[in-house]
């Protein structure tokens, strides 16, 4: 259930309005809308292309997604205490490949994503998202802008992207919750143990191949 309503939530974040259109990166509300419009809409304006070749919708969410979120920072959310225990590392030849390995987890973690987000797509049949007002959020450095996804025939549902402002004070997502439940931490959790008994190396092996499976929606009890 909270897969399927995951997968229903990245939906609220991606549609192609104006090709060029400026996405306004200094208001977290009026930048996911923006995205949000842009995606969708291409798309919607590419299924011959998508019916053809799935892959394709990987180049639309690098194109038009992936700029706007906060990759590094989610991936580093991900690791948790991980990042904590290489800080603490004395012998500098373990610290610098630790640090590599970091590197290496943010790389592949920002294509699982570009997969991960890729497979939503193949579910969008032109749902109609509603977004929330716009808020106060002077002097914030978290925001989340709530969305409600409408589909005739089935009950609405609530979905929360949290953004974060940058040293730019440019807003870029970096998580999404549904009825409470963060992506992120979902995805912490069931890489803890992996990544404590096994180590990085394998969470990144693990993340790389995911990442490489061809373009589909993998079902609420799919382990994706």
């Amino acid at each position: 259930m909270l897969k399927r309503l995951l997968t229903s939530a990245v939906l609220a974040f991606s549609l192609v309005s104006v090709a060029h259109a400026k996405i306004e990166t200094k208001d977290p509300f009026t930048m996911v809308q923006q995205v949000a419009d842009k995606t969708f809409k291409r798309v919607k304006a590419e299924q011959a292309i998508i019916t053809q070749d799935r892959e394709h919708l990987r180049v639309i969410v690098e194109e038009e997604l992936l700029p706007y979120i906060d990759y590094k920072f989610a991936a580093y959310r991900v690791l948790g205490s991980y990042i904590q225990k290489v800080r603490t590392i004395e012998d500098p030849k373990e610290k610098q490949q630790a640090i590599e390995n970091i590197k290496l987890f943010i790389d592949v973690f920002q294509r699982y994503l570009v997969a991960t987000y890729a497979g939503v797509f193949t579910q969008y049949t032109d749902q109609k998202v509603e977004f929330s007002k716009d808020r106060d959020f002077a002097g914030d450095d978290i925001a989340i802008v709530r969305t409600r996804i409408v589909e005739p025939g089935k009950p609405d549902i609530s979905i929360d992207f949290k953004v974060r402002k940058d040293k730019d004070n440019e807003w870029r997502a970096y998580d999404m919750m549904a009825e409470g439940i963060s992506l992120l931490d979902a995805k912490q959790t069931e890489l803890h143990g992996i990544l404590r008994q096994q180590g990085i190396e394998y969470v990144i092996e693990l993340l790389d191949k995911k990442s490489k499976l061809p373009v589909q929606f993998r079902g609420k009890d799919s382990n994706e």
